[in-house]
This record gives structure tokens, C-alpha cells and sequence, in this order.
């Protein structure tokens, strides 16, 4: 991370929105994030809001790497993206699909609180059905089966070929153990939260447990930092959003362009998601690809998305808590 911002500088240009969701994704309908401007442009700050204090800092420290540090060199000046299917009913495939224009891969979430693996299975059946023979299915879990569940899962939706399954499992040693057990049909355990969310994110693979590594610039502490784990981990990695603005897909974008390698398809048209975003117009998906550089939000749009006060106060506290948590660990 570069030299760590006055919290007064990170305040003065801070600005909170609420962007509305097309569909409920993630268990909430409305995601609020806090943009700030540095010198190189505008960031974000936008750790979900149950996320403790040190887990956020780390996003924290994303963004100022993003608004403060020296751009990672760029390899590429556009990145493929997948369309994103929420946990909707299967004749509502079609519809959550036309917003991801000429995208031809699709990550369809699966094991929604409430549902069973026959809704899954119709979903992911539906979007088989509409991308055809050439699309590319992946399924992400968010780590809410078991072993047994997952490999259950995993045969009942092997029909529809699916390109991998992101995370599965909660735990590093249930992906190692169902990495086992699924080898044998050809589809590749990706992990997320087995890499964000932990103390160690190299633990998921000196432990085997997966094949393919999902990473996200912010939770990660920034592109360089996410950058130094993929080349640490020396495993295939698929850069994704963590449902940011426009102004986090950027910071998205940065990172997928200075990777060596862009085999698969990045998770990073997740604006069509909205209804409305900070940019106008949003970066969102092209012909299934997203121009890569930095963008800035529309004082119009900055303006009829902002918060009340109420929670513009609460993120406020919440930057000064983080702060006080980096400031710490520079010492």
C-alpha cells in the first residue's frame, strides 16, 4: 500500500451513495459505497456493511492504493466479462441475461437460503438454454454447501458443463476434500472467500484445495496486492467484482489488465445489476467486454444517489475506524 492518506484528505472528497438493485442479489436490494478522490482519480471504499473493522480496513486499504499509488503496468485495454445470474426463478433467466450485452460466459448463483438443488438446476438449465452449446457456466455457492451436498450438486449440474464451481465449500479442507472427489469429472473448484476473506490467502493453495483462484482488487487490499498473491498462489486466476459502482469495476479493470495471463472471462459486468450507478454512462458490459481505465462519477448521479444523513454519518465513522486500524499497523 502506498503512503497512507490524513484521514482529513480521505474525508474531504468522500461521497456515499445507495445504488439500487434490479434484482435482490446478496441477501439486500440497495448497495451503499463511499467514492473518494485521490490524486491519480476517484476510488472506492465499499466493504459490505456487516464487515467488522479490520476486515473493512483492508478494503480501505484497496482504495488508497487505487487513488494513491502508481498504476500496475497494463497488459491489455479491454477484459472479457461473464454476465452475473442472481438466485431468480428459471423463467427469469432470460431477462437478467439481456443486461449483460454479448457476454458469453455467465456465473449463476446457486444454494440461495430457501431454495433446493431442483431450482438450481432449472436455473442453470435455463441459462444453458440461452447461451447454447458455446456458452461457458460457472456456479458459485458462496460456500454454503457441505462435502456431501456439494458433490451431489455438482453431478446434478455436470449435464450443463460447467466450466467450474466457485467455492462450494465454507472451509479450506472441505475444498481439498471435494477437489478429491469431483477430479475425476473435469470441472475445477475456483475459491473466494478462501482467499478474501482469510488470514492467509496462499493457505488455499499450498493446501491443494482448488484449482482456480477468484480475486478481488479491494477485499484483497488493492492491485498490487492482489497481483503479488496471484503470482505467489501460481494458479489460474479470475478477477471479480465485489458488487462495486463503476468506480471499483475500474479499479477491477486494472487488475485483470496487469495480469500475464487472461484465460477466463472476469466477473466484472456486475453494473447491469443496477438500476443506477455513479457513472453516467455506467461501465457496463460491450460486445461481452469492458474498456479498460480509470472513470470518474457524474456529479449529477453523485448528487441523486447520496445517502441520508443518517448513513452518510455512519460510513464517515466507519473510514475514521478503518484509518485509525492502518495507521496502526504502519507503526
Amino acid at each position: 500500500m502506498s503512503t497512507l492518506p490524513s484521514l482529513d484528505e480521505l474525508l474531504t472528497t468522500a461521497r456515499v451513495v445507495a445504488l439500487p438493485l434490479a434484482t435482490r442479489f446478496r441477501g439486500i436490494d440497495v448497495r451503499e459505497a463511499m467514492l473518494i478522490e485521490g490524486p491519480n482519480g476517484w476510488s472506492e471504499f465499499s466493504p459490505f456493511t456487516e464487515y467488522g473493522d479490520a476486515e473493512a480496513s483492508v478494503w480501505l486499504a484497496g482504495a488508497v492504493d487505487f487513488g494513491w499509488a502508481d498504476a500496475a503496468p497494463a497488459r491489455r485495454g479491454e477484459v472479457r466479462v461473464n454476465a452475473t445470474v442472481p438466485a431468480v426463478a428459471a423463467d427469469a433467466v432470460a431477462g437478467v441475461l439481456a443486461r449483460f450485452d454479448g457476454c458469453r460466459t455467465a456465473k449463476v448463483k446457486v444454494a440461495e437460503p430457501g431454495q433446493t438443488l431442483a431450482d438450481d438446476v432449472a436455473r442453470v438449465a435455463a441459462v444453458r438454454a440461452a447461451l447454447g452449446a458455446e456458452g461457458r457456466i460457472r456456479v458459485d455457492a458462496n460456500g454454503a454447501w457441505n462435502v456431501d451436498e456439494a458433490e451431489h450438486a455438482i453431478h446434478a449440474l455436470a449435464e450443463f458443463d460447467l466450466e467450474y464451481a466457485e467455492q462450494p465449500c465454507a472451509s479450506i479442507d472441505e475444498l481439498a476434500e471435494l477437489r478429491g472427489r469431483v477430479k475425476y469429472m473435469g470441472i475445477p473448484i475456483a475459491a473466494d472467500e478462501s482467499v478474501r476473506k482469510a488470514d492467509d490467502p496462499l493457505r488455499v493453495a499450498r493446501a491443494g484445495a482448488a484449482d482456480i483462484l477468484i480475486v478481488k482488487a479491494q477485499p484483497l487490499g488493492g492491485v498490487h496486492r492482489a497481483l503479488e498473491i496471484v503470482a505467489q498462489a501460481g494458479l489460474p486466476a479470475v478477477v471479480s467484482s465485489a458488487l462495486d459502482t463503476s468506480v471499483g469495476l475500474s479499479m477491477g479493470t486494472a487488475l485483470a489488465a496487469a495480469l500475464p495471463d487472461h484465460d477466463y472471462d472476469c466477473g466484472l459486468g456486475t453494473s447491469a445489476l443496477f438500476t443506477s450507478d455513479v457513472c453516467d454512462p455506467a461501465l457496463s458490459p460491450r460486445g461481452g467486454v469492458l474498456q479498460v481505465g480509470r472513470v470518474s462519477p457524474s456529479a449529477e448521479r453523485l448528487d441523486a444517489l447520496r445517502v441520508s444523513p443518517e448513513r452518510d454519518g455512519w460510513w464517515r465513522e466507519r473510514l475514521a475506524r478503518c484509518h485509525a486500524v492502518l495507521s496502526a499497523s504502519d507503526r
